[in-house]
């Protein structure tokens, strides 16, 4: 079963930052610019940590990884936001 989960990233250098939002792509959705919304399977989640790491440097920058639990009718309730709101993927837009 799919979890949902949050990622947001502070990545010190722009290059970088480019590059983790770029394969990030591949695995969620942006809400904002540094903040994901992925649907992963226990596989898919060591493979986008995986990706990740490849990118960062650990003693500069920061990867934040939220599990707010099962996909399911329940999703929406668990994110609030205040503004525009942004809809979550469905199951079909996770690419990996």
């Amino acid at each position: 079963m799919r979890q949902v989960f949050l990622v947001a990233y502070d990545i010190s250098d722009p290059k970088r930052l480019y590059h983790v939002h770029k394969r990030l792509m591949g695995y969620g959705e942006p809400l904002q610019y540094s903040v994901f919304i992925c649907l992963l399977s226990p596989k898919e989640l060591i493979l986008m940590t995986e990706a990740i790491e490849e990118v960062i440097k650990k003693r500069e920058d920061r990867i934040m990884v939220v599990n707010l639990g099962p996909e399911g009718k329940n999703t929406e309730n668990r994110i609030t936001c205040i503004g525009m709101k942004k809809d979550l993927p469905s199951r079909d837009a996770v690419i990996v």
